[in-house]
């Protein structure tokens, strides 16, 4: 577009920025440095831990404050994930940072948005966001609103009128000057009560908030119960206070809470070695849980790069001038347009009345010029006559010229392929992912590129035809905006869910209502400011990678969660039995370390990064407590079997402790075992190594765990409970199966 405006002065703009008169964005993209140390300090857990950990200190049973080095270290680890997360994903924000053109000093520049000052010309063309109320000085488009109104509707938007911040541009180009900025905007003015914010559905989340709250509630009731209980055996304060700290401290899953902040942190570290800018942490949850992937062709299958291949004559017109004229008047900016300007010259010999913008809803443009009225657009939105054969026939993209109504011509466009789609698609369905392409374009030219990268169409045209059932088809056609966010609305109605690529201000909408949305960096504005993913390198080819990551994540969370809720829940059922019976609780804090660090602390991390692309299935708290479960109550069973009959037998209370340490030890390699198999190289010798470890440490450090030497009779008891162990955790383990199997709507979201 021409211009005769000079634009801001450098002194004028300096002294705009000297006013505090700029677009600055106050709200900063991640956590400071100092928020994040705060935050990982001060948590209600380390709060329990320290609050325990000073009971154990005033009664001088200092080799049991133990468990805070490794609360130390947890914290210490999430804090340096954290932060090195942080600084990856500000490194990346940068790369991505929203631009706008303007005009300084008679010259063109691209600036980032928070760099605009009061009183700037900028530029505005087809996908920008429209980042500051603006008045148009020149030009004509058509802007979409749905972010601050809530209506999808396009409206026109001519000189002399006012833009609103927080719309897009969809058609057309125009000149505009900034009339507020900052805090003045109308976006950010309404933004507390219109503002579209997206809901966060983390399945992981909510589980791990239930349990906090859970543990929260019931842990200083519970504690002072117990307290009361164990005095009252014996009147020891030391033993007492010992005895009730090591019980509440297996009620608090911190590690669990640690596990999950520093793997997301991993992985948010690992995707943006893949050039994946990940703009909501819990995002890797959906995609580890995608059954139903929606890709919008141009863009994702196709580069979005286009050439003309072939132009045919339906009436005696030259062609060539008609384009000609047509592609000098229009100032349209997308790929179709840019294949047109490569391929017709210039013309500037007919005399323009009237210019017929694109709308994504008609599917044409044109101009009205004193010559005709000439149309260019989707054939079945141009002519109700019945079509040319030649245009039936065609498999690409089609577009159909017409004079006053009068279909005159044809152009025929090809869709080049992207490299890698193929492969990429091929994983997909390997992984048991559902396909569904949506685009705006024909039905024919999709089948094309379908068949071309090797899936057969099974399409349906939105246009012509009212959509019966969505699973039946894997292609839909001629889809409007509102139309894309109503097909994702409805497959999550069918308990999908779904992902969605797009890189189109006409994809936004749909964008915002998927579970999980992703674009590229070379995206329109719109498409970056609502997608959860970022592809830096314009490539949606690493959509496998980034899956496979989700995937990995959340099933490896859910693995050692297991771990950490088999403690959780035997600490739970233990110390509501021993407030009502007449034994000392069997546990110091310093054995629980012992048990903890060897059976779930250690295993945990390791399996937690280990490669797992398995789907997602069912509900995460009852997937893992129904594996935990049989383990807890093992547990619970060995304990109380050792309280009675170990004082049956007169087992004084070390050797008690003893043979609860080592039944513990043992119950919890069973689980381990259970949910490393199949084994491979690292389970198994990360299995061995931990027995070993654990065997080593109690030989070697007896005294200082407070372990007693194991006798003949122990000896023979231990061989016994065993036995016992093995046969009723396979009993549990079956009952839970079956369980799962005669009831699966209870184990499923």
């Amino acid at each position: 577009m021409e211009h005769n405006y000079k634009g801001l002065s450098s002194k004028e703009v300096n002294i705009r920025i000297k006013k505090g008169l700029t677009n600055k964005n106050k709200v900063v993209p991640t956590k400071s440095i100092l928020k994040i140390i705060t935050d990982n300090i001060f948590t209600l857990f380390n709060l329990l831990n320290f609050v325990l950990a000073l009971l154990v200190f005033l009664v001088s049973s200092y080799k049991n404050l133990l468990f805070m080095g490794i609360v130390i270290c947890n914290t210490l680890i999430s804090m340096i994930q954290e932060i090195r997360s942080k600084r990856v994903v500000d490194k990346l924000s940068i790369i991505t940072s929203l631009k706008t053109s303007v005009i300084r000093d008679n010259k063109i520049f691209t600036i980032d948005n928070e760099d605009i000052v009061l009183d700037d010309i900028i530029i505005l063309k087809s996908g920008n966001q429209i980042v500051t109320d603006c008045v148009i000085l020149d030009g004509n488009i058509d802007v979409n609103e749905s972010f601050i109104t809530g209506e999808s509707d396009l409206i026109n938007y001519k000189e002399g009128e006012s833009l609103k911040s927080g719309s897009f541009v969809v058609v057309g180009k125009a000149i505009a000057r900034v009339e507020h900025v900052g805090n003045d905007n109308y976006v950010n003015v309404i933004s507390k009560d219109a503002k579209y914010v997206k809901p966060l559905n983390s399945i992981l989340m909510n589980s791990l908030n239930k349990i906090i709250k859970l543990v929260s509630i019931c842990i200083i009731p519970l504690g002072i119960l117990l307290f009361i209980n164990q005095y009252n055996l014996d009147k020891n304060l030391e033993v007492s206070i010992v005895n009730t700290v090591a019980a509440l401290l297996g009620m608090i899953p911190e590690g669990l809470v640690l596990l999950t902040s520093t793997v997301l942190a991993v992985s948010v570290i690992r995707l943006s070695k893949i050039n994946v800018l990940v703009q909501e942490l819990y995002c890797i949850e959906m995609l580890a849980r995608v059954d139903t992937i929606c890709l919008d062709k141009t863009g994702t299958i196709t580069s979005g790069k286009m050439e003309v291949v072939d132009v045919i004559k339906l009436k005696d017109y030259d062609l060539n001038e008609i384009m000609g004229n047509i592609v000098n008047t229009l100032d349209i900016d997308n790929a179709t347009s840019e294949a047109l300007n490569n391929y017709f010259k210039k013309y500037n010999n007919y005399h323009v009345i009237k210019k017929i913008p694109f709308s994504p809803i008609n599917k044409y443009s044109g101009v009205k010029f004193e010559e005709g009225k000439f149309l260019i657009g989707a054939p079945e939105f141009l002519s109700d006559k019945v079509i040319d054969e030649v245009i039936q026939n065609q498999d690409n993209r089609t577009l159909l010229i017409t004079k006053d109504d009068e279909p005159i011509g044809v152009i025929i466009l090809k869709d080049e392929i992207r490299k890698n789609a193929k492969k990429m698609l091929n994983y997909l369905q390997k992984q048991n992912v559902d396909i569904k392409i949506i685009s705006g374009d024909n039905l024919k030219t999709i089948s094309r590129v379908m068949l071309e990268v090797g899936i057969k169409p099974i399409g349906i045209d939105l246009s012509k035809k009212k959509l019966d059932d969505i699973d039946k088809y894997n292609v839909f056609s001629r889809v409007t905006p509102v139309q894309k966010k109503q097909l994702i609305e409805e497959l999550q109605s069918k308990n999908h869910f779904v992902a969605m690529t797009g890189d189109g201000v006409n994809d936004v909408l749909a964008l915002k209502q998927a579970d999980c949305s992703i674009t590229i960096k070379g995206g329109t504005d719109a498409a970056r400011n609502v997608s959860q993913l970022i592809l830096l390198d314009d490539d949606f080819n690493s959509i496998p990678n980034i899956i496979k990551e989700g995937r990995r994540t959340i099933n490896n969370i859910e693995r050692s969660a297991t771990l950490f809720l088999a403690k959780t829940t035997y600490a739970f059922l233990l110390v509501l039995i021993f407030m009502i019976v007449n034994f000392n609780y069997p546990f110091q804090p310093i054995q629980l370390t012992l048990t903890n660090f060897f059976t779930i602390g250690v295993p945990s991390f390791v399996l937690a990064l280990e490669p797992n692309d398995n789907l997602i299935k069912g509900n995460f708290l009852i997937n893992v407590f129904s594996k935990s479960l049989p383990t807890s109550l093992t547990i619970v069973l060995n304990i109380l079997v050792l309280a009675i009959l170990g004082n049956f037998i007169n087992l004084t209370d070390s050797q008690i402790s003893t043979l609860c340490v080592l039944m513990t030890g043992f119950t919890g390699f069973l689980l381990l075992f259970k949910i490393c198999y199949p084994l491979n190289k690292l389970r198994l010798t990360l299995i061995i190594l931990l027995i070993i470890g654990f065997i080593t440490t109690i030989i070697g450090f007896r005294e200082f765990f407070s372990l007693t030497i194991l006798n003949f009779k122990m000896f023979i008891f231990i061989l016994i409970l065993i036995v016992i162990s093995i046969i009723i955790f396979s009993l549990m383990s079956l009952l839970v199966d079956k369980l799962i199997k005669k009831f699966p709507k209870l184990f499923k979201e």
